[in-house]
């Protein structure tokens, strides 16, 4: 039986091909363990293992385990990357060292206003739906730079990059199109913004794709945790 050591060395081991493949340093992809709905125990095994970041999508059950591990674990690095509703927003605030689904200038303002003076900067970066699915959040494509704009005004923000969550699909020709079009939107963001540095995008099953086209960040759940 595969352990969560193992699946997450397997994790690494094909982040590094797909690097390879496409002639990319693997230090350049960080893995990001999905660890929703899976209890603080599995969390300490990945820790254990070497595993720093983690994300979370709901907001109470990720607030509940930062509280359980920060003594004891305060190098882990929190993601918020589920969608947030503006009451919420001060327990990410709070807690969250990252926030990857930042798509309204509402929840923008609400989330510095929240910030606490005593931490660093919210790492946000930008949610675009770049598969333009009515069912998904994000912002269009054209609406990036505003939203941008309004990030980099506020002082408790630091804008760090892009993420989406492409058509699900196994056709790597639609993949392929949606990554390469996410790329090129944080081309043109990093030309503007020096600390924009981060391009989310990619899961268990489009990872090779997403990396190939430049990913810096690779969401894994399931296959590091196991099915939910």
């Amino acid at each position: 039986m595969t352990t969560i050591a193992d699946r997450i060395s397997i994790a690494q081991s094909r982040i590094n091909q797909a690097a390879q493949n496409c002639s990319r340093s693997s230090a350049e992809i960080s893995l990001l363990a999905v660890s929703k709905t899976k209890p603080i125990s599995d969390i300490i095994a990945a820790y254990q293992a070497g595993q720093r970041l983690f994300g979370e999508n709901y907001v109470q059950e990720g607030e509940t385990k930062i509280t359980a591990l920060q003594a004891d674990y305060p190098d882990i690095e929190w993601h918020f990357i589920g969608p947030l509703q503006s009451n919420k927003s001060k327990i990410v605030a709070e807690n969250f060292d990252w926030m990857h689904t930042l798509s309204r200038d509402k929840i923008a303002q609400r989330l510095h206003e929240q910030r606490p003076s005593n931490k660093p900067p919210l790492n946000v970066c930008i949610q675009v739906n770049i598969s333009q699915e009515e069912s998904k959040s994000g912002v269009n494509a054209e609406d990036v730079a505003t939203l941008a704009l309004t990030i980099n005004s506020l002082s408790k923000l630091t804008l760090r990059g892009l993420m989406a969550i492409p058509t699900a699909t196994n056709d790597e020709q639609i993949q392929q199109q949606e990554f390469a079009q996410l790329k090129q939107l944080f081309d043109q963001l990093k030309q503007q913004y020096p600390s924009v540095d981060t391009l989310s995008m990619g899961m268990s099953n489009d990872m090779d794709i997403a990396i190939a086209n430049g990913s810096t960040m690779v969401r894994i759940g399931s296959a590091i945790f196991g099915e939910r």
